[in-house]
């Protein structure tokens, strides 16, 4: 696995406003990607949300939600120190859920896999639309590839995932159009708090439609902020 510093990508800002998170990119404000899909949810997906937090409480249902959020960015920073070369001895005896979880990501998603890496926790925009950060992007398996760490309850089954393909799409489209690369692979790689990992890839055509469907919940997140 080496680095390849072949793109620049920008440095950004993060702030909140009316409840999204925005991106200051080259002098620009910009939606971000999960601002947008979280704002143009379908109205199924809102009511089984809905759904689950009644079930469960208030209380337990922000409860399960921060837990997953902290166990999710500790993991997120095991894998990124892994990336740069900086996981040192210390880190390496630490035994605790998120350390095991990225163990697993690295041993069966990463080693002997990704061979050449551009960027992790990079900064990506399509100008004027949106903007977000890719957790790695490089040579995955010998494709152009951006690549998303994700931390889940439970095992995950293909069709409840569509927002990560969303992701994909919408990261690896801003790659191409901002830095004329030849993206045509995202790939998820999960780890469940019981050890269980999993990838998930779309790659050409399937890519493709994803990341048009992306733009068009770009033009429906427009749309409502000027409808408001």
């Amino acid at each position: 696995m080496q680095w390849n510093n072949k793109f620049i990508y920008p440095k950004s800002m993060r702030s909140m406003v009316s409840g999204s998170r925005m991106y200051a990119v080259n002098q620009q404000k910009l939606p971000s990607v999960t601002s947008i899909l979280q704002a143009t949810q379908s109205e199924e997906k809102k009511a089984s949300l809905a759904n689950w937090k009644a079930r469960v409480g208030a209380t337990e249902a922000n409860r399960i939600k921060n837990d997953a959020s902290s166990r999710g960015t500790s993991m997120h920073g095991f894998l990124e120190k892994y990336l740069l070369g900086q996981l040192n001895l210390e880190l390496l005896e630490i035994e605790n859920k998120s350390k095991k979880m990225a163990d697993e990501i690295i041993e069966q998603g990463i080693k002997g896999k990704l061979s050449e890496i551009w960027g992790t926790e990079a900064t990506l925009y399509y100008p004027g639309k949106y903007a977000g950060t890719c957790d790695a992007v490089g040579v995955y398996e010998g494709q152009e590839t951006i690549i998303d760490f994700k931390q889940s309850n439970k095992p995950k089954k293909e069709e409840w995932i569509e927002d990560y393909y969303l992701q994909l799409g919408a990261y690896s489209l801003a790659h191409n159009v901002v830095h004329n690369s030849k993206i045509t692979q995202g790939i998820v790689l999960l780890c469940t708090v019981d050890n269980l990992f999993q990838d998930f890839r779309i790659q050409g055509a399937k890519l493709e439609e994803y990341q048009n469907k992306f733009l068009e919940k770009v033009e429906q997140f427009y749309h409502q902020r000027n409808m408001n």
